[in-house]
């Protein structure tokens, strides 16, 4: 369970049904009127509106986490908060955007754990990951499951390693892409599991799902929360989840660790980054908006319905030392492995 949040959230009206579905509809998220009134000013720039930049399309797991916790921004804030999806390169477009913005907090950068493999990934970025944003906040940490072809021989994921080392690269796993989350969870699990697998990259996580099901390639590392239902029906078959605790959706899997694969831990993640220079004020707000935000029951309830777990609580420096180890982790897997976005 993540460390207790130092600030509960204040009691504040919960999100009905029309208005979930009114900011799903617009695709924009605006504190409804009443909840100006508990502010004379917004916090931020003088109560200009505030945007969400989004580095994935909508829908997937960035723009889901923006939508959620936009309502409750500006309710805290006490000011508009919008959500703006610019997908495109891997999270670039997006950052590059945030990154040149004036640095006044009325941009915001809501990104994926592309963020911390980005700059490994590609030579060549637009900005500097470590100089070009302010560090506010991860959101939550989201678990994958190494899932099978329900017919496949490997019954655990100690039979899948022996398997392995007895046929060296002649087992496949598939992924949403060259560089993508499950293509490098699968790197890892090489290296730290001692075998040579063969990457078999998909133009994204559905085709290679569908794959794994008709028994075309054996392996997958799969979000929880969009495999659940194929486990459940038994058209997937889960190994293990790539967590260090074991996941409230699949309590009786083990973990990566328990199933016998050390130091073994695949987190998929969202930090909230601001332009760098913002000043220390607007900074604050954010980030104590942020924490209430995270700290909502229905937020966290979502959060936990999606196999998530709120990031602990504590120091500006927990969050930017969790992004310098990301970074420094999947820095040297890209580079041993040679692995490259095309």
């Amino acid at each position: 369970m993540p460390a207790k949040p130092h600030h509960p959230a204040p009691a504040a009206r919960p999100l009905n049904r029309s208005r979930r579905l009114m900011l799903q509809a617009t695709g924009a998220a605006v504190a409804a009127p009443w909840a100006f009134a508990a502010s004379a000013a917004g916090q931020i720039a003088g109560g200009k509106p505030i945007t969400l930049v989004v580095s994935y399309a909508a829908g997937g797991g960035a723009d889901l986490m923006a939508r959620l916790i936009a309502p409750r921004l500006a309710e805290f804030l006490g000011q508009p908060v919008l959500v703006d999806n610019k997908p495109g390169a891997g999270g670039q477009i997006a950052a590059t955007q945030v990154a040149r913005a004036t640095a006044d907090g009325t941009q915001l950068l809501v990104d994926a754990s592309s963020f911390a493999v980005n700059p490994a990934l590609y030579p060549k970025l637009p900005y500097d990951v470590d100089t070009a944003f302010a560090p506010l906040a991860v959101l939550a940490q989201f678990p994958n499951v190494l899932v099978c072809t329900p017919g496949f021989e490997a019954k655990s994921v100690k039979d899948l390693i022996r398997l392995a080392k007895a046929k060296p690269g002649q087992i496949a796993y598939a992924s949403s892409g060259n560089g993508s989350a499950q293509h490098l969870a699968g790197a890892l699990f090489e290296d730290l599991a001692g075998v040579k697998l063969v990457h078999v990259p998909y133009r994204g996580g559905g085709p290679a799902m569908n794959d794994v099901m008709a028994g075309q390639v054996p392996l997958f590392f799969a979000n929880v929360a969009s495999s659940l239902g194929q486990i459940q029906s038994g058209r997937l078959r889960p190994l293990a989840v790539t967590s260090r605790r074991r996941t409230r959706s699949l309590p009786d899997m083990p973990t990566m660790e328990e199933a016998g694969v050390p130091a073994y831990e695949v987190l998929e993640w969202n930090p909230v980054l601001a332009p760098a220079g913002i000043d220390a004020k607007s900074k604050a707000a954010l980030v104590a908006a942020i924490r209430k935000t995270m700290a909502d029951p229905e937020v966290l309830g979502r959060i936990r319905s999606l196999s998530g777990e709120v990031f602990p609580d504590g120091p500006e420096a927990l969050t930017v030392a969790f992004l310098k180890a990301q970074q420094l982790k999947w820095g040297r897997i890209i580079k041993d492995r040679k692995i490259t976005a095309g």
